[in-house]
């Protein structure tokens, strides 16, 4: 066991900032958003978002920011945390049990991934009611991203007050 103390969970849900809603989440918002939030110190990201994640996480190369906290609700904390590795990153929602710090719900949310053929790009927008809009768009890479309407994608999804987030 570590000697290390652990980091209380109220004090890393503190990093996320309250953002106004309603908030779209684009290539751009992350820059926007690193500029008033301070990178996440390590202990924490250790501690709190590698658990969170289903895949492998390399250090070496993989950044996390704390995007934004949702509005305080009874049963759960929700935050957004951005993600970048090689080739990819995510916007990530996560609905926590602010009781046991148990993971509710997650969903990522947004975001540009490449697969080494194809080029697929996500938006997502949520509004006060905690409805989420998500549209995504694919085309082939190595060349420049030309959206096609008739190719995208648009999926709903709304948090509901126990913190599962459920498609519509």
């Amino acid at each position: 066991m570590s000697d290390t103390p652990r980091i209380r969970f109220s004090h890393f849900v503190e990093q996320f900032p309250e953002l106004a809603l309603p908030i779209t989440l684009g290539e751009d918002t992350v820059r926007r958003i690193s500029k008033e939030t301070p990178p996440l110190p390590s202990r924490m990201v250790d501690q709190f978002l590698i658990p969170l994640e289903p895949t492998q996480v390399n250090e070496e190369f993989t950044e996390f920011i704390a995007c934004l906290r949702l509005p305080e609700a009874d049963n759960y904390v929700g935050i957004i945390y951005w993600r970048a590795d090689l080739a990819q990153y995510h916007y990530t929602l996560v609905t926590l049990n602010p009781k046991t710090e148990e993971v509710i719900d997650r969903l990522i949310l947004a975001g540009t991934s490449y697969d080494g053929a194809e080029l697929t790009q996500t938006t997502a927008a949520i509004t006060e009611a905690l409805m989420i809009y998500q549209v995504s768009g694919q085309g082939q890479g190595g060349q420049k991203f030309d959206y096609q309407a008739s190719a995208s994608t648009a999926r709903r999804f709304q948090v509901a007050d126990s913190g599962k987030i459920i498609e519509l």
